[in-house]
């Protein structure tokens, strides 16, 4: 039977070190109530802890499951996957949380603790020698006429205490706290980091005398690999899920958004899109962060929605602004030199050298941004094809003239570069799965044009992608500003690849691959709706459920995820899986509540403005109002963070709701 390990700090004590309940006169039991410690039925601990004080107790009480250590690699979601790198390099200038033996630098550490709302859903993992350890609890503690219980959705009572999970290599654990420490580092983002923090609101307080009773699920079970984790975090969800706040229906929210950086976010005499709108209180107009590129924040990734809203919404104007953008790109980004397109435009100049570049090892063309932006090409030739019966054969010519670039980047491990040479295309940097966007564009040609001339090549390398980065739940190195950290970015474009891939050979194969996926992307994805006590998320009563947190590095909950929901229908228009669709769902509602859906909703901006940063939990909180008080959000409008909720609202499952609404 699995044993349990409780320890506690009190508030008081001089050191940070946990120790037995006995010295600090608390006492607790335990017991197994029922399970089999399976994915869907884990054992049922019981645990009670008692003050037996007379005097009240005040501190984090820890409990911790051990589990038969060989090579752990460890799931917090949205918090650490595997070692979150620990085992690479980390002279980098972004830090985020690793996972390393001995007394490592930091930011490594072979412990971890962490504040429950930092985790996507309430539990940590770990996979070992063929085998699934874990535990899940509720993410935080509710008052009911002053007793502390476990919050479960349904429950009613007062937002008491959070409280907090943890991992230990050295140990050989994975834990639950009452009360919470984020340590021995707290991230709030790659480059803010602070030291621990002193027991202070962070602490469980038990009066003299009081007892608290909490559950925790337990798992112990047999898996092939990592993704073995899937289907406890599935069954998780299923007892956690909360949906988001209701919001606009989904025509409302197509036109808010487009309609905001339409009239707000347009430079013409770039021709093209600004990445942040400002309003200017000293003059009452509006200000612009102009860092213009062909893609990823900028340019197609919101140029191609955009399109796609207005051909939906029959807007000739609007529709007019984005194929001057598009059309921008494609005359003039070319590099002669390498055949492939400059990504940074600024004072009339194209160059490699965007607002990413210092931040790169390697200077060169990305991968990322060129395969993002022949995607988004495509897509825009396929909406202008399919709904407005226009034919821009050249924009097919020039994603024609680079793929054969592209190709020939490849390594010996048919593994697309990361960075590619700006004098002759060729592959330089590789160990990152941002080559996936090159993988979903060329799929997506080969689908739209019918050319299946690169179709082994695509197996080849999809086949790669699973097997090194989707397999181990680990898909790193998509965002250039990350250092290569775990990342839902990339994810993206592999969702994309495989959708592709399926329909252009029909093989079973690339569906169970994107399920794998897909259940990657899910562990990013919140579960239910975090109490966030910060405005104004916390005034207007907006929902983290549906969102999903950008890296290990950038914890904050981003709206990029939304731009898959034509994936995510097509998934579950091949396979009846409720618990996919279910997810479509969640990620839709979350982007029709999650904008201005009137002047300052969120305590900025006009009706259809929104940001890319949401502060799920407050300590990712960088923002203040103009009293210095802290303020969960950004007060901006960023078009790519808006545009990425238009193209999932606008693509095919607008038509099934149409359909539908009929």
């Amino acid at each position: 039977m699995m044993e349990l390990i409780v320890t506690a700090r009190s508030k008081h004590q001089a050191d940070t070190g946990y120790t037995g309940l006995d010295r600090h006169g608390l006492q607790a039991s335990i017991g197994i109530t029922g399970g089999a410690g399976s994915a869907v039925q884990p054992y049922q601990a019981c645990v009670t802890i008692t003050n037996l004080n007379r005097t009240p107790w005040s501190g984090v009480i820890h409990v911790e499951l051990p589990f038969a250590k060989t090579d752990p690699r460890f799931f917090l979601p949205a918090f650490m996957y595997g070692r979150n790198r620990g085992e690479a390099p980390q002279n980098v200038p972004n830090e985020f949380p690793r996972l390393r033996e001995g007394n490592p630098a930091r930011p490594s550490s072979p412990w971890w603790m962490v504040r429950s709302d930092r985790l996507s859903h309430p539990a940590a993992l770990v996979y070992d020698n063929g085998k699934v350890w874990g535990l899940c609890a509720s993410p935080y503690f509710i008052s009911q006429a002053g007793v502390k219980s476990q919050w479960k959705p349904g429950a009613e009572g007062e937002f008491c205490q959070y409280g907090g999970f943890t991992c230990s290599l050295a140990k050989g654990t994975v834990g639950y706290t009452l009360g919470y420490e984020n340590a021995p580092l707290l991230f709030i983002k790659s480059r803010l980091v602070k030291e621990r923090a002193p027991l202070e609101e962070n602490c469980f307080e038990l009066a003299g005398s009081e007892s608290v009773a909490f559950t925790l699920d337990l798992y112990e079970y047999t898996a092939e690999s990592e993704l073995g984790i899937n289907p406890a975090l599935e069954d998780i969800y299923s007892r956690y899920h909360q949906p988001p706040r209701p919001g606009s229906e989904i025509r409302r929210a197509a036109a808010d958004l487009s309609e905001a950086i339409y009239q707000y976010a347009w430079l013409p005499e770039d021709r093209s899109y600004t990445t942040f709108v400002y309003e200017d209180k000293e003059t009452g107009g509006y200000r612009y962060n102009k860092i213009i590129s062909i893609s990823w924040t900028d340019g197609l990734t919101v140029a191609t929605p955009m399109l796609m809203a207005a051909l939906r919404l029959g807007d000739e104007p609007m529709r007019g602004q984005a194929l001057s953008c598009i059309e921008n790109i494609i005359g003039n980004c070319m590099n002669p030199a390498s055949g492939l397109p400059y990504e940074a435009y600024q004072d009339g100049k194209w160059s490699i050298h965007g607002w990413w570049f210092d931040g790169m090892r390697t200077p060169g063309h990305s991968a990322y941004l060129c395969g993002q932006a022949l995607f988004y090409i495509m897509k825009a030739y396929e909406y202008e094809k399919r709904l407005k019966h226009v034919i821009h054969e050249e924009w097919v010519d020039f994603v024609r003239r680079i793929l054969p670039v592209l190709e020939r980047s490849r390594n010996a491990d048919d593994e697309y570069p990361t960075i590619l040479s700006e004098r002759t295309g060729a592959g330089l940097e590789y160990d990152s799965f941002s080559g996936t966007w090159i993988l979903a564009a060329i799929a997506y040609y080969s689908w739209l044009t019918g050319n299946r001339s690169h179709l082994d090549s695509l197996k080849r390398s999809e086949r790669h992608y699973y097997e090194t980065y989707v397999k181990r739940m680990e898909c790193y190195g998509a965002p250039l500003d990350a250092d290569k950290a775990v990342d839902s970015e990339g994810i993206l474009a592999y969702i994309r690849a495989v959708r592709y891939l399926h329909a252009l050979t029909g093989d079973e194969l690339y569906l169970d691959h994107m399920r794998d996926a897909l259940a990657y992307e899910f562990t990013f994805k919140f579960a239910y709706n975090s109490p966030v006590k910060v405005p104004p998320l916390s005034v207007v009563g907006w929902s983290s459920c549906g969102g999903s947190v950008t890296s290990v590095a950038n914890p904050h909950i981003h709206p990029m995820s939304g731009s898959v929901v034509d994936e995510l229908y097509y998934y579950v228009q091949q396979r009846d899986d409720p618990y996919v669709r279910q997810r479509m769902l969640d990620t839709i509602g979350w982007g029709c509540q999650t904008y201005n859906r009137y002047d300052r909703e969120f305590g900025h901006g006009l009706t259809g403005w929104m940001s890319e940063r949401f502060c799920h939990s407050e300590g990712l909180v960088t923002e203040t109002y103009s009293d210095g008080s802290p303020a969960s959000t950004w007060f901006c409008l960023m078009p790519w963070a808006s545009a990425s909720i238009i193209e999932g609202l606008v693509g095919d499952y607008w038509e099934a709701e149409a359909k539908n609404s009929r």
